[in-house]
């Protein structure tokens, strides 16, 4: 079985734990379109106990199933019991990955996503060139009236207007902002990563200015890059670890704590422990690392800063980013951030933790069953008839501002840090 033995013991302690209850099953997404166990929390638990024995091969269904499921984690939320499903549903996906039992199709997606795009800094860098001169050209516009893609197979089709929008430059400082005049003088970390980097540099911007007028010294290492979550989820730990690593060196250890703005980055990083679990060599420094890492919201909850200046006057909703909800628990924190900004009018989403489809690389590997799921999060925002719509995370922004846009919706998307920081006149923080 694949794995080192601390791991799978681990694994199996981890199955173990499982009451067999259902409780999960309401607040399973893909349990909710298919009504089918295997489907379910507790269904691909009974899979992936069956294929640790012996007794079903780990190729159809279950390889199927495994990468059906979103790994949203809104089943932990759920459990009575605490099973921690995210780190089985990664187990299966190593195994299936490292057997190559996924379709050709799922393969080919993956290997472009995880190894050549997100393979490496440089790589990175080329591809979002790519993105910006499609996005500046036109050729967007271009190529959706045109009809071309219509020629090709619509898996290429949906690859190609999946393309994010990136901003027309990264987040510029490399190094260290001083604390406000009169402030605490405590010294955070800043991840500033790839896509929160490349997509939304305003977003950093925002929370360097927010960490100010909370009095904190902000030190911003140069040469970050991918904090390894995307591999980690997708069924590649060796290179999550390798690019684990790499980015923890590059924070001094006498920070207070580590400010991550991407929810499911942030999630990932607070279980820097665990993914080093076998190696002795790097458990604990990986762990004292992971105890500092804070979102920001959770982080600037706790400091009360001076509100953004009076601007506009408009309805605001709010998504739970999955792993920030169900991964980091921080769900009370964004609303009260939301709700102390003047002029903003705060209204509860219908479904808030239901997720939206995104979650990581999916609407990339299973774009039929992503966009099921966006329809739905697209019809809960509409019904709230709100002007702006905050959530915690890039790939959730990405997606939905791609459903609103689908939907002949104005409504804006951004951060809650840019309504924080500029008021309820922001624009998402590109």
């Amino acid at each position: 079985m694949t794995g080192p033995p601390g791991m799978l013991s681990h694994i199996r302690e981890v199955m173990g734990t499982c009451l067999h209850c259902g409780m999960c099953l309401p607040e399973c997404p893909t349990y909710d379109i298919t009504n089918d166990e295997r489907s379910s929390p507790r269904g691909r638990i009974r899979l992936l106990r069956s294929v640790m024995d012996g007794t079903l091969d780990p190729g159809g269904d279950f390889a199927g199933e495994m990468n059906f499921c979103l790994d949203c984690r809104a089943c932990e939320t759920a459990c009575p019991a605490g099973v921690r499903y995210g780190e089985l549903v990664e187990h299966a996906r190593t195994i299936i990955t490292e057997r190559k039992l996924e379709p050709v199709g799922i393969r080919i997606k993956k290997y472009i996503v995880l190894r050549l795009v997100f393979g490496s800094k440089k790589r990175f860098g080329f591809f979002t060139r790519i993105a910006r001169f499609y996005r500046r050209s036109g050729l967007r516009e271009a190529v959706e009236r045109s009809g071309l893609l219509g020629l090709f197979p619509a898996a290429f089709g949906r690859l190609v207007m999946s393309v994010p929008d990136v901003a027309d430059r990264d987040f510029s400082p490399d190094g260290a902002v001083p604390p406000a005049a009169g402030g605490s003088a405590g010294k955070v970390g800043l991840l500033t990563g790839c896509i929160m980097n490349a997509a939304f540099p305003g977003v950093h911007e925002d929370t360097v200015r927010l960490l100010e007028r909370c009095g904190e010294g902000v030190v911003i290492p140069a040469g970050q890059f991918c904090c390894g979550s995307l591999h980690g989820h997708n069924g590649d730990p060796v290179r999550a670890r390798r690019l684990a690593a790499a980015l923890m060196k590059l924070f001094p250890d006498d920070l207070d704590a580590v400010i991550v703005n991407s929810a499911g980055c942030g999630s990932f990083m607070k279980h820097y422990g665990e993914l080093f679990r076998d190696d002795p060599s790097m458990v604990g420094y990986a762990g004292r690392f992971a105890e500092k890492v804070t979102d920001v919201t959770e982080f600037i909850a706790r400091r009360n800063p001076r509100p953004a200046d009076p601007r506009g006057d408009a309805r605001v909703t709010y998504h739970d980013a999955c792993h920030l909800l169900h991964g980091q628990g921080v769900s009370a924190q964004p609303r009260t951030l939301l709700r102390s900004v003047p002029g903003a009018r705060f209204v509860e989403l219908p479904e808030s933790t239901r997720c939206c489809g995104s979650a990581g690389i999916y609407n990339i590997l299973r774009p039929a069953d992503s966009d099921e799921l966006l329809r739905r999060k697209i019809g809960n925002i509409l019904s709230t008839g709100a002007e702006i719509v905050a959530t915690a995370n890039p790939g959730c922004h990405l997606q939905i501002e791609r459903g609103l846009r689908a939907a002949g919706s104005g409504i804006t998307v951004c951060h809650p840090v840019t309504l924080l920081s500029r008021g309820v006149g922001a624009g998402g923080g590109r």
